[in-house]
């Protein structure tokens, strides 16, 4: 995300005056915090006038959950930034903590409708949102990849993306039918948990996905196991979660399939990825 200062047309229309614009970190996509507000780069308008809404009225036990403020005229975005109630904490390696927090979470969310956004298949010219829905669809259709290549996707052309990809093909062959329901989750969990010593543990977004709950935890944990230096024995701590074997392995495709599609995956990120498959295979 941009880390160009807010405009102060935009300052102005979410009534935020005489403060001094602070950047904050990725937790909140680029943000910038003034006073109790932070105002954020919207990559996609109706997910971001979507999570607002959502969490204008949305209670979660045990987590302090980022409000929108409206701007004076009512809106959501103005001119693609949106503004929130900051909320204290920064990202920390209390992995098992993220993945209760995802499973209180997903309870609140349990009872919301599909919004139309997640309906809609990736399309050309490609944006991020697009690459990740595409990636979302590959570790569920029956051949993976077939939507991204349907919607023009390049082929990867950098060794780690096509290793990626080959494992994808590979761990597809594992897949087996699951029956938990989909339902709407938050797939980006980790990294944007916020935490502060002992005080609740806060959320600044949620990027919307229509999943089973616990494909959500699994992709906090394929990511923590790949990229936050998580202890292998974080997939047996939540095995009594439904299908849970299925559903780190669809988040692995998933977290593989960004890595094959998106323009700014580095080659560091790959061996994680690949460790990480090694972990999943084992409880298959």
């Amino acid at each position: 995300m941009s880390s160009v200062e807010p405009p102060q047309h935009v300052i102005s229309t979410f009534g935020l005056r005489d403060v001094e614009p602070a950047p904050l970190g990725a937790d909140w996509d680029g943000g910038w915090r003034l006073g109790d507000v932070v105002l954020s780069p919207v990559a996609d308008h109706a997910r971001a006038a979507w999570s607002a809404k959502v969490r204008e009225t949305l209670t979660v036990d045990g987590v302090r959950l980022a409000r929108p403020v409206r701007s004076t005229d009512g809106r959501y975005v103005v001119s693609g930034w949106r503004a929130d109630t900051f909320v204290a904490g920064e990202p920390e390696p209390r992995h098992d903590e993220v993945v209760s927090l995802s499973m209180r979470l997903h309870a609140a969310t349990a009872q919301l409708e599909r919004p139309r956004f997640l309906v809609q298949p990736p399309v050309a010219p490609w944006a991020d949102v697009d690459v990740f829905v595409a990636a979302d669809r590959a570790a569920w259709e029956a051949v993976p990849l077939r939507s991204a290549r349907g919607a023009g996707a390049p082929e990867p052309s950098s060794t780690d993306g096509k290793s990626s990809l080959e494992l994808v093909k590979q761990l597809a062959t594992l897949r087996k039918p699951v029956e938990s329901p989909d339902q709407l989750v938050h797939g980006d969990l980790f990294g944007t948990v916020l935490f502060s010593g002992s005080d609740a543990p806060g959320i600044s977004d949620i990027t919307p996905y229509w999943r089973p709950a616990p494909w959500a935890a699994g992709v906090a944990v394929v990511d923590a196991l790949s990229w936050g230096d998580a202890d292998d024995g974080l997939v047996g701590r939540w095995d009594d979660l439904p299908e849970w074997p299925q559903m780190l392995l669809r988040a692995l495709m998933f977290r593989l399939a960004v890595h094959a599609l998106h323009p700014r995956s580095t080659s560091e990120a790959f061996p994680g990825l690949a460790r990480t498959a090694d972990l999943v295979r084992l409880i298959l």
